[in-house]
């Protein structure tokens, strides 16, 4: 039975397709259209769902959308009404599409399966679909289930339980109540981009002192034991207006939002550790009552925050539940996955049988290319590159990483989420101490305070990360160890930014001035030829880290096809290509029109 899952027209369009329960296949629809973030209707992701599981549109059972839009139109429209006559632009703005499409989903699903699908179509519930894409690929046959994220509907939060092949979500928290409007809210006011740049205000806290978190937690959001909580709404503009703060909450804090690309400074720093130092606690909160209230030994997790890592290293820290499992797509896109597995499993009341890994297949769930396919492109573009067999591949791109050069690695399906795990990853030697800078600089074109993961062998994470489990997704953030740590004695005098350039470990490109690194823990059976470079790399260096980083530009969707790849690697100051088993070198390529200016494009102080 072929079940297909869509997420669309809100954030992070996506599909999923799943057979008899197993995921065939899933992509967002933005690594196609090369639109970060696209919300239109995900038809080329569909597309590509399809072909992999070698059906077509007549062949589906079920169709699922991840969201019911009427329930999220009701609370538009109760929301606008509320705050009438003020919110009158951001109402009459939004209107228009919900007349001519959000509200005639059937329609526009029909319309994007050419009109060739006959069966049912199912609308899950926004958090139902989070939650069911958090537990059913978990291995654990019960755990406590938290969903938490901007709205979905009218919830912000569920606390839930899942066990075998049933679910029910036992709490929640209902808009304008939301600690993901709330994190967005600062993400808007230190100047980055709502929905894409959270995870930049939270490795941007670590520079700064949380001297704002009484004000926070006194004037901002009523904070219960339960994890349970109200916000003061006089001091955002979300539910009536376009921007997410006013007047109030800029007078609360003493200054304007920042404008974006403006020079960060000591102040944004302190914001950013503050809301993120309040945002754990609400979590850890949430996940302690989420223990009393199932009083499961696991807990499983997805909506936007769970893509906080800090937060969930945090959780796992402080033992509330004996493993995590936190869904790797765990915003929107994800929930395409959810509907798909909810309908499967709760639905249809198919058996579940866990295993001892989670289903996910390491979220290898995108395309893969042929060789034939990628020649055809480098021919056509007399690019230069030599072919090595699956053996010798290995160790071509260990000797790479240990002679100091930057490599981008395109190779087996693409990730499925927002995290780079070594199918479409820009990867280097995480021993180099310039290597953090130059990566970001250089190659992303993106803020230099940005912290850059490692990528470590499993068997060898311990001896570098205080960190017990598995993390095969880069969701948990872990101290590094003690034992590997360099202590710099002038570290006292220097604040925010000067402290980057510090060797603060024997890794100290993927150590973070708070000592912190966001791991990716590496197997031979999850990873397949990214272990096996990794393998390699210790082998000549004994060490087992490296960096890994999304293959993207600052801006960009993480690159998706062959050609993408090529013009990423020639854009940039990156050293070495691999597309699958082909290996290009920098210095081989031929010139490319319009590299020199995009670098400049892309400049940062």
């Amino acid at each position: 039975m072929y079940i297909l899952g869509i997420s669309a027209f809100y954030h992070d369009s996506a599909a999923c397709l799943v057979k008899d329960g197993q995921i065939l296949a899933a992509a967002q629809e933005e690594r196609f259209t090369r639109l970060k973030h696209d919300h239109r209707f995900p038809k080329e992701a569909i597309q590509f769902c399809l072909k992999e599981g070698g059906i077509s549109c007549s062949q589906l059972d079920y169709v699922a959308y991840y969201d019911k839009p009427l329930l999220t139109f009701d609370r538009l429209l109760e929301t606008y009404f509320s705050f009438a006559p003020y919110g009158f632009r951001s109402f009459w703005k939004m209107l228009p599409l919900w007349l001519h499409q959000k509200l005639h989903l059937p329609r526009e699903i029909d319309l994007g399966l050419n009109n060739q699908y006959h069966g049912p179509l199912l609308f899950t519930r926004h958090h139902q679909s989070h939650a069911a894409s958090a537990f059913f690929p978990s291995p654990f046959k019960e755990a406590a289930i938290l969903t938490i994220d901007g709205v979905g509907e009218w919830s912000t939060t569920t606390i839930g339980f899942g066990q075998d092949n049933k679910m029910q979500l036992l709490k929640e928290i209902r808009f304008p109540h939301s600690l993901g409007l709330l994190y967005s809210a600062f993400t808007y006011y230190i100047g980055f981009k709502v929905n894409s740049g959270e995870y930049k205000v939270m490795g941007l806290a670590p520079y700064g002192k949380p001297r704002f978190y009484d004000v926070i937690k006194q004037h901002l959001i009523d904070l219960k034991e339960d994890g349970s909580f109200f916000m003061d709404m006089r001091y955002f503009n979300y539910c009536q207006g376009l921007t997410m703060t006013n007047a109030r909450f800029h007078n609360l804090f003493g200054a304007s939002p920042r404008d974006p690309e403006s020079k960060l400074t000591s102040f944004h720093m302190d914001v950013a550790a503050s809301i993120q130092k309040v945002c754990e606690e609400v979590m850890v909160k949430l996940a302690r009552h989420a223990k009393e209230l199932t009083g499961a030994k696991y807990l499983t997790m997805a909506g936007g925050c769970a893509l906080n890592c800090v937060a969930n290293g945090r959780i796992m820290r402080e033992r509330i539940f004996e493993d995590i499992f936190v869904q790797p797509a765990a915003g929107d896109a994800g929930g395409s996955l959810g509907a798909a597995l909810f309908t499967w499993y709760d639905f249809l009341d198919n058996k579940r049988t866990p295993e001892n890994e989670d289903t996910q297949s390491g979220s290898y769930l995108g395309p893969r290319y042929a060789k034939n396919e990628i020649l055809f492109y480098l021919e056509s573009i007399k690019a230069k590159s030599k072919e090595y067999t699956e053996e010798e591949l290995p160790n071509v791109v260990a000797d790479l990483l240990k002679n100091q050069k930057v490599v981008g690695l395109f190779h087996g399906k693409m990730e499925f989420g927002p995290r780079a795990l070594g199918a479409r990853s820009i990867i280097g030697d995480a021993r180099n101490p310039k290597m953090q800078s130059m990566m970001n600089l250089k190659i992303k074109f993106r803020e230099s305070f940005r912290p850059f993961a490692p990528s470590v062998l499993k068997e060898k994470s311990s001896d570098y990360f205080e960190y017990e489990k598995e993390s095969p997704y880069m969701l948990m953030v872990a101290p590094v160890k003690e034992s590997i740590r360099i202590k710099n004695g002038d570290s006292q005098k220097l604040f925010g930014i000067d402290l980057l350039n510090q060797v603060r470990s024997q890794v100290p490109a993927v150590t973070h001035v708070d000592y912190s690194a966001r791991i990716q823990t590496v197997s031979h059976e999850r990873n397949g030829m990214f272990y096996k470079v990794i393998r390699a790399f210790y082998d000549r260096t004994q060490c087992p880290v490296i960096i890994n980083t999304s293959f993207n530009i600052r801006g960009e969707p993480i690159v998706c096809r062959p050609e993408e790849a090529y013009k990423c690697f020639m854009y940039t100051e990156m050293d070495a290509l691999v597309l699958e088993n082909l290996v290009l070198l920098k210095e081989e390529q031929p010139t490319m029109a319009g590299a020199e200016e995009y670098k400049r494009k892309f400049k940062l102080d």
